[in-house]
């Protein structure tokens, strides 16, 4: 009796297949560069936007932390950031993303950029 390999469903299941295991950080790395796609700029002394994430089995929750210029629409470049990192991650490394919490970090505003630093001066 012959069998087709491709029919075979222990042959084309997981087993066959193996497992691939990614690394928390990779994935927090994903989502980090994918804020920063998703950000208009990052702001003049301002850092780059970090995450954390927590991976369970085939989804995963992410944290990032960014730096917005002020003023600036910071409900839309947060609902951007959330968008382009969820898409980012589910496409990049491919788990659910089921939840993308943003936490804005610093405004940074021109006229505090260019004002002496406040404290005692020697």
């Amino acid at each position: 009796m012959v069998t087709d390999l491709a029919d075979d469903p222990v042959r084309d299941g997981v087993r066959d297949r193996g497992a691939t295991t990614i690394a928390d950080r990779v994935v927090a790395k994903v989502a980090a560069r994918a804020a920063r796609e998703a950000l208009d700029s990052v702001p003049e002394g301002g850092s780059k936007p970090h995450a954390s994430v927590v991976v369970h089995r085939d989804t995963a929750r992410v944290s990032v932390s960014l730096d917005l210029d002020y003023p600036s629409d910071v409900g839309r470049q947060c609902g951007a950031v959330r968008n382009r990192v969820r898409t980012r991650v589910e496409e990049l490394v491919g788990l659910e993303v089921h939840e993308v919490a943003v936490h804005v970090e610093h405004l940074h505003s021109a006229h505090t950029r260019h004002t002496s630093p406040r404290g005692r001066l020697a």
